[in-house]
């Protein structure tokens, strides 16, 4: 899944499209991408993994900004093209070792969703993770029940499993929900394990030194973990075996983020919150000219001037694979 861990630009039909489980929280027309694309009309689709703005004169100019790539998303007042001030929702992010800046405004100078819409959808992102992430030893058992998270309901309970995760084993409960597996330890509820589906690359049977164990692997992107449960009799550990692949499958198909909003105020959609079949972006083989260099951000002095025959003058060192040429081929022709 990369929908809400990646910062994209000018991506296909395919990509904008939203995923299983993803689904649009809000639409706005009138956004614009004040750093990028200042001047172009377009529009914001806040989804509950990620931000969606394209162009509405050109889609295939657009952006898939994933939401675990945020590092400081606020509102800011700045100058519009009209020298007016407005206030625009304004979002540094974090994406393989890059941080990228964006600025969006809402030409319809009245409304404020485009940045209180997609704040407290964020805040709700940030608050679901457990639906995301592997959990131990967190506050998940209160007097030997699971704190069920909101949607979630238990399909079975299997005692007496016993955790390898230690050179001893420790006993305690499994318990298979429609989001996740947990297991807590008998003797102390606070060594316990969360496991969502989201995060589960494989459920296998396999042997160990205790004999035949059930194993679940986490993604890579999850850290790798391998986690492995002992289950008596054999027969027991093939049925739960089954069990549980039942319902990751059964997830799979329709799985839950666990990000939820509700808006405060009541004022009516601009659209109805339905994403369109964007037939007019185009399945472009050769992408936008290095369109990440407009949002892009540099520490001080990381690059020494020096002198440039292309231009007959001093000029920063441009990045690695970047020509001064291409550099050129950023700027809008107008």
């Amino acid at each position: 899944m990369w929908q809400d861990n990646e910062v994209r630009f000018d991506i296909s039909s395919t990509q904008i499209q939203l995923r299983l489980g993803e689904f649009a929280v809000d639409k706005l027309d009138l956004i614009e991408d004040t750093k990028g694309n200042a001047g172009d009309n377009g529009r914001m689709i806040v989804t509950n993994l990620r931000i969606i703005w394209y162009s509405m004169l050109l889609p295939r100019i657009n952006i898939s900004l994933g939401y675990n790539t945020f590092l400081i998303i606020d509102s800011k007042i700045i100058h519009n093209l009209q020298g007016r001030h407005t206030q625009a929702l304004h979002i540094l992010a974090s994406y393989r070792n890059c941080r990228y800046e964006f600025i969006f405004t809402n030409q319809d100078t009245k409304s404020t969703r485009h940045f209180t819409s997609v704040i407290g959808i964020y805040r709700s992102y940030l608050s679901s993770k457990i639906y995301r992430e592997i959990k131990l030893r967190s506050g998940i058992i209160h007097d030997k029940q699971l704190i069920l998270l909101p949607q979630e309901i238990i399909h079975s309970t299997s005692q007496d499993i016993w955790n390898l995760s230690l050179e001893q084993g420790n006993i305690g409960t499994f318990i298979a929900t429609n989001i996740r597996l947990v297991w807590f330890a008998d003797m102390n509820y606070h060594f316990n394990v969360s496991v969502p589906y989201l995060v589960i690359a494989s459920i296998t049977i396999k042997n160990s030194k205790f004999g035949p164990s059930l194993v679940i692997v986490s993604t890579e992107s999850n850290g790798g973990y391998v986690l492995g449960f002992r289950v008596t009799p054999l027969q027991k550990l093939h049925v739960l075996y089954k069990e549980i692949l039942t319902f990751f499958q059964t997830f799979e198909k329709n799985p839950m983020f666990g990000v939820d909003y509700t808006f405060e105020h009541e004022a009516s959609l601009q659209q109805d919150v339905n994403v369109e079949q964007y037939s007019e972006i185009q399945e472009n083989s050769v992408e936008i000219s290095d369109a990440f260099g407009y949002y892009f951000i540099e520490g001080l002095n990381q690059r020494k001037p020096s002198f440039s025959n292309y231009l007959g003058l001093a000029t920063e060192k441009p990045r690695e694979n970047t020509t001064l040429h291409s550099v050129w081929d950023l700027m809008p022709p107008n």
